[in-house]
């Protein structure tokens, strides 16, 4: 049987015009480069080419004489393999998944996910690896094709989850060069607490208020009504208090740095809380951001009335914002990314072309598409596909 197709490898040092060097005699030789794949690691030279012999004016075995010359003159190793007798399955229907793991490196994370991935039928296509520090990011492309889609995303969240590990799973064609805006929520996702909570304790009714804002944050009590309660309870409070938090906002770690380099390549950021426009303004001038939406306290003679001005951003409001800022910038909500922790951020996630729970309770992951631990907010990076020079850059 006449094999055409062949597999040849390549693994050495890297260094100036190797590729040249390798594809100039198939080139020359009418032998056709039909697939490629290469990279270097590490200052090591990887790559492998499926090449047609279908018109080649060369032989198979005038070739493999003449790569291993080359071998030897550049120090390399090659392989030259007939595609025909090695192929795996080849599927005419795919359901590929950009699937973005982060964690702090340790040994065993990719072999932890690859058995999950096995476990459910999830076959790995691609797979690579990027550190900063000690976190690691690892970026997979997976095929659902094998399993209910919707169920496997699920255990693999879970199972990554259970592992120590964030994951987020973007699918293929959703592409993240397309993402142009990025929302967050403020409060436990930009701020690092509940500026309610900290109102709350310079009145003196913190326990409280606390109680209303964790029913509300997961999804046991109706977020309007939660917040009119927490706010009745501050009637009195100066306004020169809220002047005071305003002026001491503790960022969440790596908020700040985040903001800065989405703002340096080129996004546009907002800030869509349940919270006070007292605070998010201060945060829009402080960091840069080009939209915020909050809910508007209501000051009489320099106190807190009890009262909220207007209607109420709640989740549904929240929702409605990402169709809102699309039409201002005359973009899709598929290419706006939401960041939020709590069950009134669950429309606004949904609504997004990608969705990210932040430290979230349960409720938020179940609807996201992946979710980022409280030490990981950089990883948006990772999960955003900026190159390692960018984040470097930090």
């Amino acid at each position: 049987m006449k094999e055409d197709l062949w597999v040849i490898s390549f693994l050495g040092r890297d260094e100036p015009g190797i590729i040249r060097d390798i594809l100039e005699q198939p080139a020359h030789r009418n032998v056709n480069i039909v697939d490629m794949d290469q990279k270097v690691m590490q200052g090591v030279f990887v790559m492998s080419v499926v090449a047609d012999f279908a018109s080649a004016e060369i032989s198979i075995d005038q070739m493999k004489s003449w790569l291993e010359d080359l071998s030897r003159n550049k120090g390399i190793l090659s392989s030259f393999l007939p595609l025909d007798r090695h192929r795996g399955r080849r599927r005419s229907s795919k359901s590929l998944n950009v699937v973005t793991i982060l964690a702090r490196d340790r040994a065993g994370i990719i072999r932890d996910v690859a058995e999950i991935a096995a476990a459910n039928k999830i076959n790995i296509e691609r797979a690579s690896v990027t550190a900063r520090g000690d976190l690691i990011s690892i970026e997979f492309l997976m095929d659902f094709a094998d399993c209910d889609e919707e169920d496997c995303k699920a255990r693999l969240k879970k199972e990554c989850e259970r592992l120590g590990l964030d994951v987020v799973v973007q699918e293929l064609g959703r592409s993240r060069k397309e993402k142009r805006l990025i929302v967050f929520d403020m409060d436990m996702t930009i701020v690092d607490f509940e500026i309610i909570n900290r109102l709350a304790g310079f009145a003196g009714v913190d326990e409280q208020v606390r109680a209303i804002t964790e029913k509300a944050m997961n999804g046991e009590m109706d977020f309007k009504e939660s917040l009119r309660q927490r706010v009745r309870l501050l009637q009195g409070m100066p306004e020169s208090t809220l002047q005071e938090i305003a002026a001491d906002l503790q960022l969440t770690p790596g908020s700040e740095e985040l903001l800065h380099h989405l703002k340096q390549v080129g996004y546009k950021i907002a800030l869509i809380s349940g919270g006070f426009t007292y605070f998010t303004d201060v945060l829009k001038q402080r960091l840069g951001f080009d939209y915020a939406f909050a809910n508007e306290l209501e000051i009489r003679d320099g106190v807190l009335t009890g009262e909220i001005k207007g209607d109420i951003i709640d989740a549904e409001a929240k929702g409605r914002i990402i169709y809102k800022l699309a039409d201002l910038e005359n973009i899709s909500p598929e290419s706006i990314v939401a960041v939020g922790d709590g069950a009134n951020d669950c429309l606004m996630i949904r609504n997004a072309g990608l969705g990210v729970a932040f430290n979230a309770k349960d409720v938020l992951k179940k609807v996201s598409d992946g979710s980022l631990s409280r030490e990981n907010l950089l990883g948006l990076l990772n999960v955003l596909g900026l190159v390692e020079e960018e984040k470097e850059s930090l």
